[in-house]
């Protein structure tokens, strides 16, 4: 009997901005030490797990029903971690949460972007900021980092008057290369953005828990064309549940719910989310030891004579290779999946465990020596 032919994507009437490209992802792979999607490597504790179970199951009996609407008791519980951990007082007004920081990007330029409207963004930065805006018909800009991978604020705000974009994303620290934007430098890029026409800045700070530094959120004051995103993915150890949010000025979350989809949080995702808030200093106490670990990175990868970028995140991108992929391959013929992301000469480490991280040293130590990478 004949197989029935597969069709291909490009046999589709798909729009054109989307032929040719690849959705987003990195390798899923069943090896011992895996450190390429910047996970927390710590399993939740065992009384989060059991309260998220309670309000799972307190959750469940009303089921039947959709949740609410607007997450409020959700973004009360956020506005009040952000007002303790990042030096400014919001209120539930100021937040959004969405199905995690993906979602929150999507909305803000469906609300911002779209047909006929363009965004900038300084790569390498993190990629879905340029595919979001892909999907959602918004033209994306590239804009300059200096071989360092940090923003010279003068060329950025050069790009940002050429280009006059309808939104600008800042990621900090950014991913992949790890490094932070100094506070002075979002200013200069916001005030650019607001000279050239009012257009939204977005700081995403998804992995702003494990920098040196503080948030930018106190830069909202007076701005109300800056928006601070954020993730539970990273510091809360909650990849899983996918749940990210945002602080702006009220009238930014009012216009993002006119495009968000009705009921988008689930009320499990609503429940296990107030859950792993309660537990927050034991969370955040997970987090200093990875700070710790991912500092041991660098100084134990430039003692083997790697090139390392400075990193305020949980990774570390190092190098220099002749054959970035060539080298990944190396690792994973030991054990050790790292991510190779297109950075030309570099790769991307996550922070994992101890036992993670000696595994990983090991492996690039030996390939140092014997392959002189």
């Amino acid at each position: 009997m004949n197989q029935p032919t597969r069709n291909s994507i490009d046999d589709l009437p798909i729009r054109t901005e989307l032929r040719g490209k690849s959705p987003y992802g990195a390798p899923q792979l069943d090896v011992p030490v895996r450190l390429n999607t910047n996970e927390n490597p710590y399993p939740l504790p065992e009384p989060l797990v059991a309260r998220i179970a309670e309000r799972v199951r307190e959750a469940a009996y009303d089921l039947n029903r959709y949740p609410d609407r607007d997450a409020v008791e959700l973004r009360t519980r956020l506005a009040e971690y952000l007002s303790k951990t990042g030096r400014y007082p919001v209120s539930r007004e100021n937040v959004w949460a969405a199905n995690g920081s993906n979602e929150v990007i999507q909305q803000l330029l469906q609300a911002f972007g779209g047909p006929g409207r363009t965004a900038l963004g300084f790569e390498p930065s993190y990629s879905m900021h340029s595919l979001i805006a892909r999907g959602t018909g918004t033209a994306w800009i590239s804009g300059p980092r200096t071989p360092e991978f940090t923003l010279d604020p003068e060329a950025a705000a050069r790009a940002i008057a050429e280009h006059r974009p309808d939104v600008v994303f800042v990621t900090t620290p950014n991913n992949p290369t790890g490094n932070a934007v100094p506070a002075e430098t979002v200013l200069a890029l916001y005030e650019a953005a607001q000279a050239a026409k009012p257009s939204m800045v977005v700081v995403d700070e998804a992995y702003i828990e494990f920098s040196h530094g503080d948030s930018l959120l106190p830069l909202l004051q007076g701005r109300p064309h800056l928006v601070v995103s954020r993730t539970m993915s990273k510091a809360f150890g909650a990849a899983g549940l996918r749940l990210g949010y945002l602080a702006a000025d009220p009238a930014v979350v009012d216009a993002v719910q006119l495009v968000r989809l009705p009921y988008h949080l689930s009320a499990v995702t609503q429940a296990t989310a107030l859950a792993a808030l309660e537990h927050t200093d034991t969370l955040l106490g997970y987090v200093d030891q990875l700070k710790a670990e991912r500092d041991r990175l660098v100084t134990e990868l430039r003692a083997a004579g790697y090139e390392v970028t400075e990193s305020d995140a949980n990774f570390v991108q190092f190098g220099r290779f002749e054959d970035a992929h060539a080298v990944w391959e190396a690792f994973l013929e030991r054990g050790v999946l790292v991510r190779d992301n297109g950075v030309p000469g570099r790769l991307r480490v996550s922070t994992g465990t101890p036992h993670e991280n000696d595994a990983f040293l090991d492996a690039a130590r030996a390939l140092m020596k014997d392959q002189g990478v």
